[in-house]
């Protein structure tokens, strides 16, 4: 799993997830930083946010036959889009995403709430899942996209995600299976 490179949102601490965000100088370099780890590995099949900062890292990674898959999108923050957690704090005291969700926002944010980015996360999963009998799958998304999904791999409700630590941009992450589980063998790695 890997988090796309860093933006001007995700550097500033802006909640970035239908807008389309394009990568910095520094998160085209992290990208292509990681190309030599995952030339390594035998992927079967890669699997992308459609958003541009995701495609645009898997390019620069060397990641090729890149399926766009929309439940692979960031969480739609609806009226909390572009805004920190400081700012969303000074209105709403204590507000927490995994607990508290987000505001509705306009029609190009509506708005989602935990169960319904679970629900796509679950859909990309029982897609990747049949895959992986003949090698490696990779997937390009966004943070709070791969916190809930690596949740969902390890067969744990939606809200565990919090105790996930953000995923940095431009950092990759391994899902895997031991003894017939799955477990989180590498966490956020550059």
């Amino acid at each position: 799993m890997v988090r796309h490179g860093q933006t001007e949102w995700s550097l500033s601490g802006r909640h970035a997830g239908r807008t389309d965000v394009p990568l910095t100088a520094a998160g085209e370099a992290a990208a292509r930083a990681l190309a030599p780890r995952l030339a390594r590995r035998r992927l079967v099949s890669v699997f992308s946010s459609p958003l541009s900062r995701a495609l645009r890292t898997a390019e620069l990674a060397g990641l090729t036959g890149v399926r766009p898959d929309p439940d692979l999108v960031e969480w739609d923050y609806g009226g909390y889009e572009g805004l920190t957690a400081e700012q969303i704090q000074a209105s709403e005291p204590g507000w927490d995403l995994w607990q508290d969700g987000v505001a509705p926002g306009g029609t190009d944010h509506p708005g989602e709430q935990l169960h319904q980015v679970a629900a796509r996360t679950d859909a990309a999963l029982d897609r990747i899942r049949p895959l992986l009998t003949g090698g490696d799958v990779a997937v390009v998304a966004h943070g709070h996209l791969a916190r809930v999904l690596t949740a969902r791999w390890l067969g744990l409700p939606p809200s565990a995600a919090r105790l996930l630590g953000h995923p940095h941009p431009g950092t990759l992450s391994t899902l895997a299976v031991e003894h017939g589980q799955p477990v989180v063998s590498a966490w956020n790695v550059p």
